[in-house]
């Protein structure tokens, strides 16, 4: 899109409202506001390409967004909306003045009826080169005047999570587009499970946006999302919406997820169920010829064969006091490099030992990827006896005939 055509046709500048809902509600809360451009009587075209443009001086992009974001607010407070409404900036336009024009224009709006606790600043800050420091000291300013800051395209950018807690977000917006064409991409999903413990740990809300496909608003729904917006829920418009729209319709959603959900852990604790008594029957059997741990292990793996590949015995501190019994097509080897080992570090290792150690019954894990083999697979611990404890990693063959345990 050519800037000048934007800049001599700024009175075509309008704003158009995509709507955010929630997750406990099932309503819209808030709308993020976007720059479209009239080219014709009827036709917008959008001023994403306009504004991510790195050739245009950035006083013009700041120019035609405050155009867009003075008759959105005028618009929010004529109309007498009560929700949140969501404004984007970029990090460097924003610094060029240390924040002050955009505060003052708040501000203003302010005086006129706008809640500055309902104003969410959308911030993108990926691109920016400068001093992150003082962009950290902006933002936390004003949050003292009740605004609200979401830090906007989260989500497969690792190196990135380390830089959000120390903007002290109300809001993260993770990206779930690469989620529409590559549904099975484990590592993106790992990445993005990361981020739901982090905003959990910050005190964040999750907004996962760009949700097209109904597996996408599935995802966002298991991983903590409190918040949605995408297309497949609705497309921006050039006016606000029955905040009930699709109250009924998200409801329904609901339920068809808790439904899922509480037949993926049925059939984990039922199986887990399963399982405990056949390991202790067999055990049983085993210990009367067998006191080596690594024969018992040996002998153990034959037995389930179809449903393992790897065991180990680690004390309730987390040290391997067996070799790995592994298996290698239908043959099962040791691997005694890993004896003495220590575990411990794991997430959620310890906690597990205590609560087979209370509770005296075994484990199953969530499923995660294998280090050696990168498969999904999932763990069953068991409570061996005398302070030691039994692991029995689950392969993903096995796992993907089960109905239920591999999802």
């Amino acid at each position: 899109m050519d800037p000048l055509e934007v800049l001599t046709n700024i009175e075509k500048v309008i704003p158009y409202y995509q709507p955010i809902f929630s997750a406990d509600a099932h309503k819209i809360i808030g709308y993020e506001v976007l720059g479209r451009i009239e080219v014709e009587k009827g036709k917008v075209e959008s001023l994403g390409p306009f504004f991510g443009d790195d050739e245009i001086p950035d006083e013009y992009k700041v120019e035609v967004d405050d155009k867009v974001t003075r008759l959105a607010l005028s618009k929010f407070i004529q109309e007498g909306q009560e929700g949140y409404i969501f404004l984007n900036r970029d990090a460097r336009q924003l610094m060029l003045d240390s924040g002050e024009a955009f505060l003052a224009l708040l501000q203003e709006y302010e005086k006129l009826g706008l809640n500055l606790n309902h104003t969410v600043i959308e911030l993108s800050e990926k691109s920016f080169s400068g001093d992150f420091d003082q962009l950290v000291h902006l933002l936390l300013y004003y949050k003292t005047y009740g605004i609200k800051i979401a830090i906007d395209n989260v989500g497969g950018n690792s190196g990135q999570l380390d830089r959000l807690s120390q903007f002290s977000p109300d809001i993260l917006k993770v990206d779930l587009f690469q989620l529409r064409n590559d549904a099975g991409n484990k590592i993106y999903k790992d990445i993005l499970y990361s981020l739901s413990m982090l905003a959990r740990k910050i005190g964040a809300s999750l907004l996962f946006e760009n949700i097209e496909i109904n597996f996408q608003l599935q995802f966002a729904w298991l991983n903590g999302g409190r918040y949605y917006q995408g297309y497949y829920l609705h497309r921006p418009s050039a006016s606000f919406l029955n905040p009930d729209l699709l109250k009924e319709k998200l409801k329904e959603k609901c339920q068809d997820y808790i439904r899922y959900e509480k037949k993926y852990l049925e059939a984990g604790y039922e199986f887990a169920d399963v399982l405990h008594k056949e390991i202790s029957q067999k055990l049983i059997l085993i210990k009367k010829h067998a006191t080596d741990f690594d024969d018992i292990l040996l002998e153990l793996g034959q037995s389930f064969s179809d449903k393992c590949f790897r065991l180990y015995i680690c004390d309730e501190n987390g040290f391997q006091v067996t070799s790995n019994v592994v298996k290698n097509d239908q043959d099962w080897r040791l691997e005694s490099r890993y004896k003495g080992m220590n575990w411990s570090w794991r997430p959620y290792f310890l906690e597990n030992i205590i609560r087979m150690r209370i509770n005296k019954k075994g484990l199953l894990s969530d499923i995660y990827s294998d280090i050696d083999s990168s498969e999904s697979i999932r763990t069953y611990s068991f409570p061996f006896g005398n302070g030691l404890y039994l692991f029995m990693d689950l392969s993903y063959e096995f796992l993907f005939e089960e109905d239920g345990l591999l999802f």
